[in-house]
């Protein structure tokens, strides 16, 4: 289906073809760029209600500023289709986010335009400081550094970082905050209930603060010239505060309010639900559901949520935490059911972690359920906090292995690899839902005293039926799944099922396979590693984690040990970052899908 611009858009090829419109015309762009956004979306789709928001504030930049020597830096940066559409990429919209199409995220590789590569929070206004000190440094005073945080960014601890640093910089950086009291979910924490203070006390555009008003404004004590708040879909207000704030020298914050899914009301009305909803009849506002011929297995997030309520019932030490991911995650199920015993406490993954171990030293089980592209923000809390004094934080690493459209800054690539190497973790991963309803039931006995990982994909499991009673499984224990001849299969977590549809749909007759599910990384179940050894000459390890110290690489340093010959085949996600398309497209792309599988069993043979 062609997907037209409108009569005004499809003249803007770039900032400069923006500059040539009158201001008056500028609202009527600001229409045709959202029906836009939302045409594509809803065909092709992508994150929409962040971008919906900030239309007026994307035209006003580039109308205001010379981009791209103006360096304009997004945080997050799924609130940059707009920016992605007036700079050059209007034609390629459509390819958003997939497979050799443009990125879903501001990115340097693909744009001049895009200053800096963003996906995960927060980052914006440490970026766009060391820009403007760099420019300062070279001379280059006429250059301006815009780093706009909202989305619920800048509850993260980095971002304060930023704040702390930017005010005594005397730096040419405007720090625009979106406030549109959302991140995925409502934004949480006192700077919410702050910052809503701010727009209770002061709704006009007028600019000058006041002397009392900077005595007591939050970001005034940081020394930051303040601004605002200003009404961020009125074009005219943001134009004139933008041609001001240019000619303003020093660090400074600009304060807007907007709505999240501006111009589109079921994306008004559902902001958590919009945020990125795949595709959809844009007339009506129905969500387009994907149409199953059988019962479909249940999201593995979703076994998460309603098994933690379960053991939460039986074990009252139980408590939940995330940050920032209720919804995704499903511990939302908890916080609606158990509030006293579930929390969300914003884009704030040390914070996360470190409230958990101090759960943990009162004798508490804490779920700290992050994504596993996130716990790396979050990676010196885990040994510093909880592994070295070895508590026994169960970590959910949700959304572990290939995610898909997001790409390379979301992949959870590297979990594997960077757990294993810490002392007292125990790193598992569940082939299918009732093992990872075991897992979770496993982590919590008096029994574990040890920091316990449990990493799981993105999207649906394998069994339709899925709630089983739970069983305990021993710390460090495999499971043979098929006897064979000559080669044997150690599969680690969900490919697992890539690999039993290998032998059972893809291999030719004739070749005979053994096929292990591992569970754990670490420890290894050695015990069942030397019987294999002992009678298997070729090893297949598949993992979807990183090959570089992954699991594979565990096989190989046991089998080194021990003095074994086999010869040792890895599949896993090779030392590359991975880009943007489907999970099956890439799964097929790194040969970890069932032919591939296949055809590596029958090369190994």
């Amino acid at each position: 289906m062609e997907i037209l611009p409108g009569d005004l858009l499809k003249g803007i090829d770039n900032p400069s073809d923006l500059k040539k419109l009158k201001k008056e015309q500028l609202a009527q762009l600001s229409d045709e760029l959202r029906q836009y956004i939302i045409d594509v979306v809803s065909i092709y789709g992508g994150h929409l209600a962040a971008s919906l928001g900030v239309v007026e504030l994307t035209v006003a930049l580039h109308y205001v500023f010379n981009t791209p020597y103006d360096r304009v830096v997004w945080d997050v940066g799924h609130q940059a289709y707009g920016h992605k559409i007036l700079t050059g990429r209007r034609d390629n919209f459509i390819t958003n986010r997939k497979l050799g199409g443009i990125s879903g995220f501001p990115k340097r590789s693909e744009s001049e335009y895009d200053a800096f590569g963003v996906g995960h929070s927060s980052t914006s206004i440490s970026a766009a400081l060391g820009m403007a000190l760099a420019s300062r440094y070279k001379g280059e005073y006429d250059r301006q550094h815009i780093a706009v945080i909202g989305d619920g960014a800048l509850t993260a601890g980095l971002a304060f970082e930023g704040l702390n640093h930017a005010g005594i910089s005397q730096s040419n950086l405007l720090i625009i905050l979106n406030d549109n009291h959302m991140s995925i979910d409502p934004n949480v924490g006192a700077l919410t209930k702050y910052l809503s203070g701010l727009n209770e006390k002061k709704e006009s555009n007028e600019l000058d603060t006041g002397h009392a008003a900077r005595k007591t404004n939050f970001f005034e004590s940081l020394q930051l010239q303040y601004f605002g708040p200003v009404n961020g879909h009125d074009l005219t207000a943001l134009i004139d505060t933008l041609t001001l704030l240019k000619n303003t020298d020093g660090p400074k914050l600009l304060h807007i309010r907007t709505i999240k899914g501006k111009g589109y009301v079921p994306a008004e009305q559902n902001q958590t639900q919009w945020h990125a909803p795949g595709l959809f009849d844009k007339i009506s506002g129905q969500i387009l559901k994907k149409k199953a011929d059988s019962p479909q297995p249940p999201k593995y997030q979703d076994v998460f949520g309603h098994t933690i309520i379960e053991l939460a019932k039986q074990n009252d030490r139980i408590m939940g935490v995330t940050p920032a991911m209720p919804t995704g995650s499903s511990l939302k199920f908890m916080m609606d059911e158990m509030p006293d015993r579930a929390f969300d406490v914003g884009i704030c993954e040390q914070h996360a972690v470190t409230l958990s171990a101090g759960m943990a030293t009162q004798g508490l089980r804490v779920y700290c359920n992050i994504y596993s592209t996130f716990m790396q923000r979050a990676y010196d809390q885990v040994i510093h906090d909880v592994a070295i004094q070895d508590l026994p934080v169960i970590f959910c690493l949700d959304r572990a292995g290939i995610v898909g459209e997001d790409g390379p800054t979301h992949h959870g690539a590297f979990d594997i690899a960077y757990m294993r190497c810490i002392p007292n973790m125990i790193v598992s991963a569940p082939m299918n839902e009732h093992e990872l309803r075991n897992l979770m039931y496993t982590a919590q006995l008096h029994s574990n005293s040890h920091p316990f990982a449990i990493r799981y994909p993105r999207g649906r499991g394998v069994l339709a039926d899925w709630r089983n009673p739970f069983e305990e499984i021993p710390v460090g224990k495999g499971r043979k799944l098929r006897a064979g001849r000559e080669i044997a299969i150690l599969s680690l977590g969900h490919p697992g099922n890539f690999v039993t549809e290998a032998i059972s749909k893809v291999l030719p007759n004739g070749i005979d396979p053994a096929h292990y599910d591992m569970r754990f990384a670490k420890p290894l179940d050695e015990e069942l590693l030397h019987r294999i050894f002992n009678t298997y000459s070729k090893i297949i390890t598949i993992e979807d984690g990183t090959v570089k110290g992954g699991f594979g690489a565990a096989v190989s340093e046991f089998a080194e040990t021990n003095n074994y010959k086999a010869q040792i085949t890895i599949i896993g996600i090779p030392d590359k970052f991975i880009e943007h398309g489907t999970p099956e497209e890439l799964y097929k792309e790194i040969g970890m899908d069932a032919e591939g599988i296949a055809h590596t069993i029958q090369r190994v043979c």
